[in-house]
């Protein structure tokens, strides 16, 4: 049995992540914003689901309730810093405001939680530190700038930290979910509102079909929680495990147009260098 600490369990993949450890024998800290989601999630499984409210951006909350539970609910193993949502929008018409909210959540709200838990873990010399981006942290799609901007920012993070905290014995895996069957592109995402029209003959159509899929989406959660669990058992876990056929299909195409991109200028990019200088 093993304890999962796990943010924004209250709806969509978060959920679906407590759900599979619950069912796998494991115990589950899940945060939540309201007392009845609290609720909630404990009735789940008595004496196994723990509900705390939590708000991911105060980093002197998260702090505590990850010690808490440190001393009072038992080692942590797996830490999954899940909590975030999505800001649509160009990068011309959303404001400011939104786009350090969209980075305080995903990317900060993330790092509280895995520093938080980063101590304990590394004292142990065990642990797998796993958090949510997305296939937006890896193929950029248009409307979605500050969105695929805090899931680029998040993955460059993990990638980092996992190299550094390998020595210890800690696993680091990002996980990057395509199009789920949950309330991200509905009621959960932050729409900007549309003010240049010469951004409409791009942007409408995308947000129309966006709406439209809401709830049709090809991912199902409950398997996403059940490939996360999976990871967790394996003795070497991926770094990174994308989520989807349709994350598999649009990932490798971008890494492709980037690989192609980088060919076809590298002739230039190499005139940049000082014949004498130190290689990396």
């Amino acid at each position: 049995m093993q304890n999962w600490p796990i943010t924004g369990v209250s709806t969509g993949l978060g959920r679906a992540f407590a759900q599979s450890a619950l069912t796998a024998g494991h115990t589950g800290l899940g945060t939540v914003r309201s007392q009845e989601d609290l609720r909630a999630f404990e009735h789940r499984k008595p004496g196994s689901a723990h509900g705390r409210i939590l708000d991911v951006t105060d980093e002197n909350a998260v702090s505590t309730v990850i010690t808490e539970t440190e001393n009072g609910i038992g080692p942590l193993d797996v830490v999954v810093a899940n909590a975030g949502y999505g800001v649509e929008g160009t990068f011309e018409e959303t404001p400011l405001t939104e786009v350090r909210r969209q980075f305080e959540v995903n990317v900060f709200g993330a790092v509280a939680t895995l520093r938080a838990a980063l101590p304990h873990r590394r004292r142990r010399r065990r642990g797998h530190l796993i958090a949510v981006t997305s296939m937006g942290g890896l193929v950029a799609f248009p409307g979605m700038s500050a969105y695929c901007g805090s899931k680029f920012a998040l993955e460059g993070i993990l990638d980092a930290l996992g190299k550094e905290v390998a020595q210890f014995g800690i696993h680091v895996t990002a996980i990057e979910p395509g199009s789920f069957r949950t309330d991200w592109a509905g009621r959960s995402m932050s729409r900007a509102a549309r003010t240049i029209d010469d951004y409409d003959e791009l942007f409408d159509p995308i947000r129309e079909r966006r709406r439209k899929a809401s709830g049709n989406q090809l991912g199902d959660p409950a398997k996403a929680g059940d490939a996360v669990v999976h990871i967790t058992a394996a003795e070497q876990p991926p770094t990174r495990l994308a989520l989807g056929s349709d994350a598999l299909r649009l990932v490798a195409a971008a890494r492709t147009a980037v690989d192609e991109e980088i060919r076809a200028w590298e002739t230039l990019s190499r005139t940049t260098d000082f014949p004498d200088g130190a290689q990396l």
